[in-house]
């Protein structure tokens, strides 16, 4: 009995000493410590608090082409209504079709001249609705429920008497924009593209200076007379080239696009102190930008906190400026302020980059 105690006791120090030498190796490893608390912490705050498969506060824009007691009470409904945000009270149709093409707004509701006047007659009008189909799923969510506003508005103020159970006595006429057949691929491909290159981009350059270190190169590196940003801009460059042929189809968005996330991933690449810290990093950037960035839930859906964050993603801007050329045929001047995003990302990760690059072994 008591030989099988001793080994018992044997075994259990035996287990105690690889379990404290285990934790000790962990807490030196403070990254890959750090990833294994803040990945499954950023994923339960981000399904449970940032996506919303049904969007509320949808930015709007409303056109009234008459100054009557309808449109007032409809405007008001709008407003108090948690599907729709309105942002602008457009002077007129172009305004409106600017506004939806630069991506400014998702909804153009416009109230033509002689609505009240044709309600009161007991005519039919039609009240129009130009929708920004390209996420299909932001726009066919609320569409459903804009006859219900403006039905309980009419009612609610007396402006004219609609009983509950007889039909609307106005039309609402849909118009989806950029997508009228509601096709999800049109949706999904844009977007697809920046995630892809998103993907390559961060994990090539994350691994290319912990791939010196460990590859023992460094010193050869650091010996020669370079300058820090020489060093990145030379890194850089090769994947550059790759990302040009990955994004032959949108050459000038994938430009600021590229080198926004090959800086992001070179920034990494000096902070880790292996390739396995390097690809974990990225990995960690990488999963924000598929849940915040409009790609696979809807961003005007989104809390304004989780909007602030995707705003700060390059994906976000990449994919408005994809969709934006290939569905609505936009030009530069709707794409100025995407690009703008782009650039300053781009300028922050490189200026963190550079300054990151440590000139020692140490």
């Amino acid at each position: 009995m008591s030989l099988l105690i001793a080994r018992a006791r044997g075994a259990f120090s035996r287990f105690f000493a690889m379990l404290m030498k285990e934790f000790i190796q962990l807490r030196r490893d403070r990254i890959t410590l750090a990833t294994m608390i803040t990945v499954p912490l950023m994923q339960l705050f981000l399904f449970g608090y940032a996506i919303n498969t049904t969007p509320r506060h949808l930015p709007t824009a409303v056109l009234l082409q008459e100054n009557t007691d309808v449109g007032r009470s409809v405007l008001a409904a709008l407003r108090n209504t948690a599907f729709f945000d309105i942002r602008h009270v457009a002077t007129g149709e172009a305004e409106l079709d600017s506004l939806l093409r630069s991506g400014v707004v998702l909804f153009a509701i416009e109230i033509p001249a002689g609505f009240e006047r044709a309600l009161r007659r007991g005519e039919t009008p039609a009240m129009l609705v130009a929708a920004d189909a390209t996420d299909p799923v932001a726009a066919g969510s609320v569409l459903g429920a804009l006859e219900g506003v403006v039905r309980s508005a009419l009612s609610r103020d007396r402006v004219i008497t609609v009983a509950a159970s007889s039909p609307a006595p106005f039309e609402i006429r849909q118009h989806r924009r950029y997508n009228p057949a509601g096709s999800s691929q049109l949706n999904i491909v844009p977007g697809l593209l920046g995630t892809i290159l998103t993907m390559t981009m961060l994990i090539f350059t994350a691994l290319s200076v912990t791939r010196e270190v460990e590859r023992g190169t460094m010193e050869s590196l650091l010996a020669m007379p370079i300058r820090p940003l020489e060093i990145m801009l030379g890194k850089i460059a090769p994947y550059v080239a790759v990302g040009f042929l990955q994004a032959s189809l949108i050459i000038t968005a994938g430009t600021l696009f590229i080198a926004a996330n090959l800086s992001i991933g070179y920034t990494f690449s000096t902070l880790a102190q292996n390739q396995l810290q390097a690809v974990q990093m990225a990995m960690m950037f990488f999963l924000p930008n598929i849940l915040l960035s409009g790609f696979m839930f809807p961003f005007a859906g989104m809390p304004v906190w989780a909007q602030w964050v995707g705003e700060c993603l390059p994906l976000t801007h990449y994919i408005r400026i994809v969709r934006g050329i290939m569905l609505k045929g936009a030009d530069l001047a709707d794409l100025q302020r995407d690009g703008l995003w782009l650039a300053g990302l781009m300028l922050i990760a490189m200026t963190i980059a550079v300054r990151r690059f440590r000139q020692t072994l140490d």
